[in-house]
């Protein structure tokens, strides 16, 4: 079954589950002493890739992707990815297969169905994804509070956030858009029942804003700047609303695969060594979002600005933020009540943003002498 979806779309070790748990203890792979070298010229990285796991034996990973503004883009810009169709090759050799999704929740209800066995999503999805255990945090990205705005038209008479009350916003359910509304009706006093939500994102929720069928529009980069460049008016933006955290999420299942685990293992070290790439190349990276998303250069030079992803550590502070979010949909009744988010959440992964991880935890047996 597969749940791909146009390809025009929007984007401290504390073991909070015990490696032990998932199937994960006691498998890091012997490391090879390949080095795979990027091709290097004054455009693209010269980066080296993750020593490939030897226990993989052809293991596909099934990746969940926001197109052109997620993990596959990102990879390709850095030149760790060799793509071919829906498929790729990871410079360490690592097998991958994309399916395209509109935002997060549908790729984690891809997961929750085995389709998929890692994505990148948003602060909000993991929230509303089923809380039994079938996704588990593994990854994380710090951006700036300045990826996410609430937006209205160029001509709008609203010039606050209380004159919402009884209007239409877009903003799709679920999404890390959706916790940004959230917290800026909270902020100025306004009932988030008192304002209706068309779950709309990306380009629809940008066509819907632009026709008047919504008062406003909130969202993520680099739907902002597009938004911006067609002469939408943002009313609100910045720290304190929303939240500065994204993920990567995996699925249970794929964890109890110790295969799997190594291939998660590899495709996050090689993943987040992309996003420290990015960064540090904006405008490169502004080149490439710009093709693949097919939004004009001078949108995706802002967005790369508003939106620079850092891969760090999945820490208990982050882990209590995202309670806060949970909580947060809870009150407002978003979601049917509070849980521990901290049950699916692993820090078992915390090496992929240094590379660090041990060469061998396999026993090796002396020849006997003849």
């Amino acid at each position: 079954m597969r749940f791909s979806l146009s390809r025009r779309t929007s984007l401290g070790a504390v073991t909070l589950i015990s490696a032990g748990a998932l199937g994960i203890s006691g498998i890091a792979a012997t490391a090879a002493d390949a080095k795979a070298s990027a091709r290097a010229s004054s455009t693209t990285p010269i980066v080296t890739a993750v020593a490939p796991a030897k226990a993989l034996d052809g293991e596909v990973l099934n990746v969940g992707d926001q197109a052109g503004t997620g993990a596959e883009a990102v990879l390709e810009a850095a030149g760790l990815i060799k793509v071919s169709g829906s498929s790729g090759v990871l410079k360490d050799g690592l097998h991958v297969t994309w399916d395209d999704f509109t935002s997060g929740p549908p790729i984690l209800e891809a997961e929750e169905a085995g389709a998929v066995d890692i994505g990148g999503v948003g602060d909000a999805p993991p929230i509303f994804a089923d809380p039994t255990g079938k996704v588990v945090i593994v990854g994380v990205l710090k951006s700036t509070y300045d990826n996410a705005a609430l937006l209205v038209p160029a001509n709008s008479p609203i010039t606050s956030v209380s004159q919402l009350v009884g209007k239409t916003v877009a903003v799709g359910t679920g999404t890390s858009a959706d916790y940004h509304l959230l917290t800026v009706l909270e902020k100025a006093g306004v009932s988030p029942s008192s304002v209706t939500h068309d779950s709309l994102s990306g380009a629809a929720g940008l066509a819907a804003l632009e026709s008047g069928s919504v008062a406003a529009f909130d969202t993520w980069s680099p739907w902002v700047e597009d938004a911006e460049a067609q002469g939408a008016r943002v009313l609100v933006t910045g720290a304190p609303y929303g939240s500065p955290y994204s993920y990567q999420v995996a699925s249970a299942e794929a964890l109890k695969n110790p295969k799997k685990v190594l291939a998660i293992r590899d495709y996050l070290t090689e993943l987040d060594k992309a996003y420290v790439w990015v960064k540090s190349h904006p405008s490169f990276w502004a080149h490439t979002w710009s093709t693949v998303t097919s939004l004009p250069f001078t949108v995706t030079s802002a967005a790369t600005l508003d939106d620079p992803y850092t891969p760090i550590p999945l820490t208990s502070s982050i882990v209590a933020q995202e309670q806060d979010v949970l909580d947060g949909f809870a009150s407002a009744g978003e979601i049917p009540s509070k849980y521990d988010i901290a049950q699916y959440a692993s820090s078992a992964f915390a090496g992929a943003v240094t590379g660090d991880w041990p060469a061998t935890t396999t026993t090796k047996h002396k020849k006997k002498k003849s």
